[in-house]
């Protein structure tokens, strides 16, 4: 039986900006069905790696293949596989909360994405604000919109950037419900986070990113090191 292509292969992978590296080389396999949490130091690179696995940044050198195939942002290929919650507002500003989650889930070839967008309003809180505008909503609810995005289309990769921010108790007990999900689904999940609960509750194993060495840990002790390193 043959084995399944690794949804990201990373292999002695340099990231940065304007050719400087911002942390040491990166090498990692992740497979489908598994997770994988970057942990390390505000500014070590965590963030920086996913970009480039997404393929809003070059890479510096190395390496690095999604699904067996060279990043390519552009690629319809890659843009049905990799869905991506970053730490930023990127939403749409015009549209209301619902319009929002139904132009990315009909943009994506959801059937009944209306049915879909009524499971994800109820499931991240913003039912009562269906209607509402994202400038009108607060920090916590504008973050739990873009969450609701991310799960809004087909996928078969996930990557987040500090998915538990601005969360309160139960949103954060529902994320940590859908991740797992996402797992037993066969989908892979990527995410960068300063939450050792996340960490025990979701990765299969942790990734330590900085800019002297960075290196693969059980999910354990990776939540550990969080408690170790700056925020």
């Amino acid at each position: 039986m043959p084995k399944p292509v690794p949804a990201v292969r990373a292999q002695d992978l340099l990231v940065g900006y304007g050719g400087a590296p911002v942390c040491a080389p990166v090498t990692f396999t992740l497979q489908p069905g598994r997770a994988l949490a970057l942990v390390g130091a505000n500014g070590a690179g965590k963030s920086t790696v996913l970009r480039a696995v997404i393929g809003l940044l070059e890479p510096v050198k190395g390496r690095l293949e999604v699904f067996g195939s060279e990043v390519d942002e552009r690629e319809i290929g890659f843009r049905t596989q990799v869905s991506s919650v970053l730490d930023d507002d990127a939403y749409f500003p015009s549209l209301s909360v619902a319009e929002h989650l139904y132009l990315v889930a009909r943009g994506h070839g959801v059937r009944d994405a209306w049915d879909r967008v009524d499971e994800l309003l109820e499931e991240f809180g913003l039912t009562e604000h269906a209607r509402a505008l994202p400038v009108a909503l607060s920090s916590g609810q504008r973050r739990r919109l873009l969450l609701a995005a991310g799960f809004a289309r087909p996928r078969s990769l996930l990557v987040l950037d500090e998915p538990e921010q601005r969360l309160d108790r139960r949103m954060h007990a529902r994320l940590m419900e859908r991740l797992r999900a996402e797992k037993a689904a066969g989908g892979a999940v990527l995410v960068a986070t300063h939450d050792p609960a996340l960490v025990r509750g979701v990765a299969d194993r942790a990734l330590h990113v900085d800019e002297e060495r960075c290196e693969l840990l059980s999910a354990e002790d990776g939540a550990a090191l969080i408690a170790q390193v700056p925020a």
